[in-house]
């Protein structure tokens, strides 16, 4: 894997390319080549000069090998541990070779390649933007267990380490790195890098002291202080406070395991540091946390990344133009993102000023661009350009796509659809962005059915990433085909799911807020409800989230779904929650928007939880706490079964990022198919679970004939 040569003057580059992958991983290949290389280095150090350590991939290094790491469990930890110590000892010898040793960084440096890298005496990286040097071990449950940690904070001090690189696992371009003292020198092009390594160590091949790190000098102290310090132990306490606070109480082990780390690593020698280090990344990847956001944040979005999703056979297209009816605010963040990706846009509204309405939201957002420096103002006004604002229909009749962004009406839908697919070319592509409505039904209006497709975006849209994409009865896969390419070409994040009321996001979120208006309706203190999803890890309590989407339109949902059951000669009974959302709306508490709902929104402050609900509702119920956080996580999850069993999912990247990325459920279970096949026990435990929680709160908690069914393969879906 790794190539040596010594050139004349005693320098030797090493160039890593694993034979057998796309990227340099720390596998069973790199721990033996990296093992045997170093032997060597050390047997002719006499006869070197210097190193220069390089990659011929397109990336320098990319870490850990993630299926290794995913593999670990409590009785493998004690190997894993000894296998982390053995790679650690190598990068340990490499800094204490002796002889000054350059990392060339041509290309991607994360995790473990930065790692590398930070074993080295000098960093030179190529000052190419698209290149993302960091430590991102965080967001996959983990923590820099090969050196990160110990090194940074001898380097940068607990502080700026914590907050600039290991808490929130930042990446950066190599200039960004350079500035926060991590790489030391840049090079225009990636010719320019191993003659710079060498020429670095021709400059310093008298100065002993270059191949000697700070922390092996005696007398290093960690800059900022440690523990020990009486200046820094004042703030210390401030830290795990300040942590507890952005995590929300969420249960998310890594920060803390981070952040425990680093402070204890500072207050001992680099070697016995290292050992803490090695114990809590052991003890993450044991666990099931690890495994679940190591599925989720990089198996199923590579696979949805590489077009898993995508039927296959058919030709990508690029969209060039679109036509967006309806300037509201879904419609105007739409327009925004497809500008953004450079789409021509045409923003169609009932009047040219509401299309002008929402053209200025691109406007404004680009605005505080400009005033953050993310962009500059010639960059502003080509997209801005992009976007025409118009209330004729006719000036959409070349677009590439239509998307419809109007009021959830299926009359108003209809007539949208009506005008426009009497304008547009016989090869548009006819896109709805509903977020209830059965796409199935609305192809009952158009003369394409088969060209006819469900995008669901999520709002704000230029912050969200998810779009849903659903498939109605008569949708055809080059349709299909379409919208994903589409939509990764707005650069946002495609799912794809089958038919039905609220399809999957829209069916699985109403369950939470749903639940959480049942807590109320049982008598536990609001304060309990919110604060008991903040602790499971939701980014957002659930009555705080029906006040953001409306108690009207839930009541509105809620109607169309009677609608529906009434057709097929079914009766829906309203549960207490439903029936305490109508006295709410009765009130006149109709939601955020309306000024006052579950929450009051005071002009001159934050939201508060109104008064009137533990007037009202608030019994002194009382429910464990852990129940509760079940009760909200099984009702998810359960109707996330449901939909597997309707086959509205098909594939459990689907259920697992639109899970997190759609609807908020906790990033550290690896979304609701991975939390129910990773819960304690497989899904015969979770489904053990959900039986307690039915005896103890009611029969929506039974798992279906079906799910149990799967517990025997103890997947969701079938095996190819």
């Amino acid at each position: 894997m790794i190539r040596y040569e010594r050139d004349d003057e005693g320098i030797v580059t090493l160039t890593m390319d694993d034979p057998d992958a796309g990227a340099n991983t720390m596998n069973d290949t790199y721990v033996r080549s990296m093992g045997e290389t170093i032997d060597r280095l050390e047997a002719e150090r006499e006869q070197i000069t210097g190193v220069v350590l390089t990659s011929a991939k397109k990336t320098f290094f990319a870490g850990g090998n993630l299926a290794d790491l995913q593999s670990v469990t409590p009785e493998t930890a004690a190997d894993f541990f000894a296998g982390i110590e053995g790679i650690k000892a190598d990068l340990r010898r490499i800094e204490q070779l002796g002889k000054p040793v350059v990392a060339a960084i041509n290309g991607a440096a994360l995790g473990g390649g930065l790692e590398l890298a930070l074993a080295t005496h000098h960093r030179i990286a190529v000052d190419d933007d698209k290149i993302k040097i960091g430590l991102p071990e965080v967001t996959l449950g983990l923590l820099p267990g090969g050196g990160g940690v110990t090194r940074l904070v001898r380097m940068l001090g607990i502080q700026e380490a914590l907050m600039g690189w290991l808490l929130q696992g930042q990446q950066r371009t190599p200039a960004a790195t350079k500035d926060k003292g991590v790489i030391d020198e840049l090079v225009a092009t990636r010719e320019e890098l191993v003659p710079a390594a060498k020429a670095w160590i021709r400059e310093h091949s008298g100065d002993e002291d270059v191949a000697v790190k700070p922390w092996d000098v005696k007398g290093h102290k960690i800059p900022g202080g440690t523990p020990s310090s009486p200046k820094f132990a004042a703030n210390l306490p401030a830290f795990p406070a300040n942590l507890r606070k952005t995590l929300k109480d969420a249960p998310t082990k890594s920060p803390r395991a981070i952040m425990s780390a680093a402070v204890e690593g500072s207050q001992v020698d680099f070697d016995t540091a290292s050992r803490i280090e090695s114990r809590y990344i052991t003890e993450l990847a044991s666990g099931r946390e690890s495994t679940a956001m190591i599925q989720a944040f990089f198996f199923d979005l590579q696979a949805i990344g590489s077009g898993s999703l995508r039927p296959e056979g058919i030709e990508k297209r690029k969209v060039g133009s679109v036509g967006i009816l309806g300037a509201g605010m879904m419609g105007a963040g739409i327009a925004f993102s497809a500008a953004m990706a450079g789409l021509d846009v045409r923003l169609k509204d009932v009047s040219l000023e509401g299309a002008q309405k929402g053209k200025a939201y691109t406007e404004k957002l680009l605005a505080k661009r400009v005033e953050k420096g993310r962009t500059t103002e010639a960059q502003r006004d080509e997209v801005l350009a992009r976007i025409t604002p118009t209330a004729d229909a006719g000036d959409l009749a070349d677009v590439d796509v239509v998307i419809e962004a109007v009021f959830e009406d299926y009359d108003l839908k209809k007539t949208v659809f009506e005008e426009i697919e009497g304008v547009v070319g016989p090869d548009t592509l006819l896109c709805s962005n509903t977020s209830t409505l059965p796409i199935t039904s609305l192809q009952g209006f158009s003369g394409r059915p088969k060209d006819f497709i469900g995008l669901h975006f999520f709002s704000p849209v230029d912050k969200m990433k998810l779009v849903e994409i659903i498939r109605g009865e008569q949708t055809s896969d080059e349709a299909t085909a379409r919208a994903v390419d589409l939509v990764q070409q707005i650069r946002k994040i495609p799912i794809v799911v089958g038919d039905g009321r609220g399809f999957y996001t829209s069916r699985v979120f109403g369950t939470l807020i749903t639940e959480g208006a049942q807590l109320l309706a049982e008598g536990v203190d609001p304060m309990v409800i919110e604060r008991a999803a903040t602790k499971a890890g939701f980014p957002a309590p659930p009555l705080a989230m029906l006040d953001e989407v409306s108690l009207t339109l839930t009541q509105h949902i809620r109607t169309e779904a009677e609608k529906a059951a009434k057709a097929e000669g079914r009766t829906l009974e309203a549960t207490p929650g439903e029936s305490l959302i109508d006295e709410m709306v009765e009130l006149g508490r109709k939601g955020r928007a309306a000024g006052s709902g579950m929450y009051d929104y005071p002009a001159d402050g934050p939201k508060k939880l109104w008064p009137g609900l533990r007037e009202r509702y608030a019994k002194g119920t009382e429910v464990p706490l852990r129940d509760i956080e079940d009760r909200y996580l099984f009702i998810m999850a359960l109707e996330t079964a449901g939909c597997f069993e309707d086959g509205v999912l098909k594939d459990a990247e689907s259920a697992n990022i639109g899970g997190i990325f759609g609807i908020g459920f906790p990033p550290h279970t690896g979304g609701p198919a991975t939390f129910m096949t990773n819960y304690e026990g497989g899904l015969a435990g979770f489904v053990a679970r959900a039986d307690e929680l039915a005896d103890a709160y009611g029969e929506r908690f039974r798992p279906s004939e079906w799910l149990r069914g799967r517990v025997a393969s103890g997947s969701l879906v079938d095996a190819d």
